[in-house]
């Protein structure tokens, strides 16, 4: 597996508008509403994407409903690592299976192009392999 860089990092809140206080109201962030209570921006220094992700979108994704599972610990962050190709996608999920880890989902491609596979880490964490098509240029 060759990960190039960080593609997003987002906090995943399960009440965004408490959390945007801190975000974009104390920390001035430039944020903007992208997907109903979805904020994010690609416009802040030495990261592609940081958003702050709804609890119910972030399900959504994972699960393909918008209540997270009991059976899994809620996550308090989204961290997705960006692969170098499309390609790559289908060797870097088979080869996290080969070493044991369970995967939220296998690679799938998200409306906006950009594939990603997940998977939920022992301290909470969601962290994806990605693909996002807009950062390759």
């Amino acid at each position: 597996m060759d990960v190039k860089f960080v593609t997003s990092v987002s906090v995943i809140a399960a009440d965004p508008a408490s959390s945007r206080k801190l975000y974009v109201d104390a920390l001035a962030l430039p944020l903007k509403r992208l997907d109903g209570e979805y904020y994010a921006t690609e416009e802040l220094g030495g990261c592609n994407h940081f958003g702050v992700w709804p609890l119910t979108q972030a399900a959504q994704a994972c699960f393909g409903t918008s209540a997270w599972p009991k059976e899994h610990p809620v996550p308090q962050v989204s961290i997705e690592f960006e692969l170098e190709t499309a390609e790559a996608m289908g060797a870097a999920v088979r080869e996290l299976e080969a070493k044991g880890f369970t995967l939220l989902h296998g690679a799938k491609t998200e409306p906006w192009g950009q594939i990603v596979a997940r998977l939920l880490t022992i301290e909470g964490a969601i962290v994806g392999l990605s693909y996002a098509p807009s950062l390759h240029k």
